[in-house]
Formats: C-alpha cells, sequence, structure tokens
C-alpha cells in the first residue's frame, strides 16, 4: 500500500489548496491564546490583540485571538468529510495582566466555537503533564488563601462533523484491518493520559525551532491517528510545525496533509519525514510484542482468549480483532519538494 503526504506553506485560516470533504481526520495543537511566546503571531493576525495587551486587558485580547482561531474551525468543516474527526490538543492559560492574576480557559472558548460552527463535541482526554520543577507552584507560598492550583494538564478536545460515519464494502475490510488492540482500547479510550510512552521523537532541531512550534510528543497524535480513522485516510494538521502530525500519519499507513505558515520548519519537516520507516517499523513491532505479552499474561492467570488473529497468529480476546493487520512503512521517497509517497506493508 502506498500513501500520500503533501506540505504546504499556508495560512491555518484558510487551508487554501485543501479540497472540500477530503479530510477524514484532524489532529492540530493551534498556538494557545494568552501564552506569551504565541503574543506576536496573533499580533500579526489581528494589530487588536497588541493593543488590547498593552492596555491590560486581558480578556479583550484573549477574545481577540479566538477570533482567528474560529477561521481556523471553520475552514477545517470546509475540508472535513462528513463524519470525520476534529482533535485538538490545548492547555488553559494563567496570565497576570494590569497587576490582576487570572486563568483564561482556552478549551471552553474552543468547545464554544466549534459547537457553533457545527461540530458534536464528544467525550474529551485530560492529558496530565506533570514537572517537577521546584518553582511550579503558584502564588504567595503556604498563606492562605494566595496560592493557586497547579496547573499540569491539557486538553485533547473531540469534536466530529455530523451524523456518524458510515462504511462502504472497502471501507469497512480496511476498518478491520485498522482495528486495536483489546487491551489498547483500555488504554487510549480513558478520559486521563498520565503518559505518552513510546518512540521518542526523533528530530534533530535546534532549541529555537522547537520552541517556535512547540511540538507535541509523537506519541499524541499516533494515538489519535490510530483511535479516529483508518487504513488509507486522510489525516490533516493546519498547524504542522515541525511535521509531527504527518510523521505520525506516514509510520500509520495514513495519508496526510500538513499545513504550516512557518518557511523556516521546511527542513525540520523534510527531516522528520525522514524517519517515517524507522519510527513506523518501531511502533508496529511494539504494538505486536506489546500484545503478545499481555495475551501471555491473560492466559497465565487463567482466563481464556476465544479468538485467534489470523495475521499474526496471536490470540486476541474479541471477534473484532481477528482481521486486525499491523502494517509498517519499508520507504519514503520525496517526488516533488515536501511530497512525499510512503510504501507500507505487513508488519
Amino acid at each position: 500500500m502506498e500513501t500520500s503526504h503533501v506540505i504546504t506553506r499556508g495560512d491555518a485560516r484558510a487551508l487554501d489548496g485543501v479540497a472540500d470533504a477530503s479530510v477524514d481526520l484532524v489532529v492540530t495543537s493551534p498556538p494557545y491564546p494568552m501564552i506569551a511566546m504565541w503574543d506576536e503571531v496573533f499580533a500579526a493576525m489581528d494589530p487588536a490583540v497588541r493593543g488590547a495587551l498593552a492596555a491590560g486587558e486581558g480578556g479583550a485580547a484573549f477574545e481577540a485571538m479566538h477570533q482567528q482561531l474560529d477561521q481556523v474551525w471553520a475552514a477545517c468543516w470546509r475540508v472535513m468529510k462528513p463524519g470525520g474527526t476534529l482533535c485538538v490538543n490545548i492547555g488553559d492559560a494563567t496570565r497576570t495582566l494590569a497587576g490582576s492574576f487570572r486563568m483564561y480557559a482556552n478549551h471552553a472558548r474552543i468547545l464554544a466555537a466549534a459547537e457553533r460552527q457545527g461540530f458534536s463535541p464528544l467525550p474529551d482526554i485530560l492529558w496530565r503533564k506533570p514537572t517537577n520543577a521546584p518553582n511550579k507552584f503558584m502564588g504567595s507560598g503556604m498563606y492562605p488563601p494566595g496560592a493557586y492550583v497547579t496547573y499540569e494538564h491539557e486538553y485533547v478536545l473531540i469534536f466530529r462533523k455530523g451524523e456518524r460515519r458510515s462504511f462502504n464494502k472497502a471501507d469497512t475490510i480496511r476498518r478491520r484491518e485498522s482495528a486495536y488492540f483489546w487491551e489498547e482500547r483500555n488504554v487510549w479510550f480513558s478520559d486521563l493520559w498520565t503518559g505518552l510512552t513510546g518512540v521518542k521523537q526523533p528530530l534533530g532541531m535546534d532549541g529555537a525551532a522547537r520552541k517556535r512550534s512547540a511540538a507535541f510528543p509523537l506519541a499524541l497524535p499516533w494515538r489519535l491517528i490510530q483511535m479516529f480513522s483508518i487504513y488509507g485516510d486522510t489525516v490533516l494538521d493546519p498547524f504542522l510545525g515541525t511535521g509531527t502530525t504527518c510523521l505520525a500519519a506516514a509510520a500509520s499507513g495514513r495519508c496526510s496533509v500538513g499545513v504550516e505558515l512557518d518557511g523556516g520548519l521546511e527542513e525540520t519537516i523534510r527531516a522528520s519525514m525522514g524517519q517515517a520507516v524507522k519510527v513506523g517499523r518501531k511502533l508496529a513491532s511494539g504494538r505486536l510484542k506489546a500484545h503478545r505479552a499481555f495475551a501471555e499474561r491473560r492466559v497465565a492467570d487463567g482466563k481464556v482468549m476465544k479468538h485467534g488473529n489470523v495475521a499474526h497468529a496471536t490470540p486476541v480476546v474479541t471477534r473484532q480483532e481477528i482481521a486486525l493487520r499491523l502494517l509498517a512503512p519499508v520507504s519514503v521517497v520525496e517526488t516533488a519538494p515536501l511530497r512525499f509517497v510512503v510504501t507500507h506493508e505487513p508488519q
């Protein structure tokens, strides 16, 4: 099987060049409103942002920033297929302006905007990201009530466009092959993710590029892609950054489209895509190894596994796993600047 991967320089608010109803899944993490490192990005979109921040008007700046993101969700609606899924990784912000400290609930504002656009909100995920930094606590130390709750989580908001996706006969076969193992389902579909372990992100970027892109870990889009798409689907990231989402799609037997405004990240994206074979094969073999270890433990505990997976000759818990087939990339070819074709074979 071959998958195609197209990276373009462009504005996430327009998604020019991405056809209507051409995308099955969107996985993205936008610039976070009211996080200082993104102030200039939002100010370039709307000068009112800079004025509101300078005047200490946090609420006005917050709304102006989100009005720019509202256009992104509208563009995603246009390019998504009916039944497609939108996943947005976002964190809330805390900030002091004009001497006043408060929280800015980015996740709630995006929920409201996406629902106004027509998306159906689905149960979301809390991604817990604890830090051991000694200065992580906010406020006046030990005296009540002057300290603030430590913020160590972000959200993965999940939406659907329209009704549940329907599948024709060919799609149904691909869907069955794209199944996840029973024990993977139990972890992935929990509402609390406490750690995203797996392949370390193999990006040789400098510190400035990583900070500028605010890259999320590979495990996050990779897991969402397994959960909400099937082999051959098209995955879009309108804020591609260092290319993590396209790499995760290439490693997973999905096509991808990435849109990134910062032309300075092109070489990092190219290097990321060049890792697809190494990363994809390690992820696929890791899934199979982990499942076989799970099956051995389950049998040793005296629990019956009534079904067998055909492709990998391993016992499975449910009938929905018997046609599961892990694919892994074997080659990546850049056919034109930032246009890639990835070939996949059974693991």
